[in-house]
């Protein structure tokens, strides 16, 4: 993960991090309200991987993934990381993490806020590649 050296001790590294294990656990169990917990009501949901934009709400993007089979229940092993982590203002950050979800290899781009002390996903935009073993 990238870090400025002077922000080593920051502790909304630390912060961020303890957040997004609802984002990656909820993803590897298909558990939308894990999910719930990280993602803000007003967060969207946005790719153009397959070349046309898709864009959707939450109250959209929940029932998608309560309706598939969750990569714990299918014995995948859980590739997800955080690469980057990069501060704007005191409550505004930037985070790169990658994941999978059967053969699809996901890179997504995470824009958090911090309101009320805790860290919410307001934006989702990713891309993906597919593997060809799974």
């Amino acid at each position: 993960m990238q870090r400025k050296e002077n922000d080593i001790m920051d502790p909304r590294y630390g912060d961020v991090t303890a957040a997004l294990s609802d984002y990656f656990d909820g993803l590897h169990h298909s558990d939308t309200k894990r999910l719930a917990r990280i993602f803000h009501p007003g967060a969207i949901y946005a790719c153009a991987t397959e070349g046309a934009l898709t864009r959707l709400t939450m109250e959209e993007y929940f029932p998608v993934v309560d309706q598939r089979p969750s990569p714990s229940s299918r014995g995948e092993t859980r590739t997800d990381r955080i690469v980057a982590i990069e501060f704007a203002g005191p409550v505004t950050t930037f985070v790169r993490a990658e994941c999978s979800i059967g053969r699809k290899q996901f890179t997504d781009f995470l824009t958090l806020v911090c309101l009320d002390g805790e860290w919410r996903i307001i934006a989702k935009v990713f891309h993906f590649d597919i593997t060809e073993n799974g």
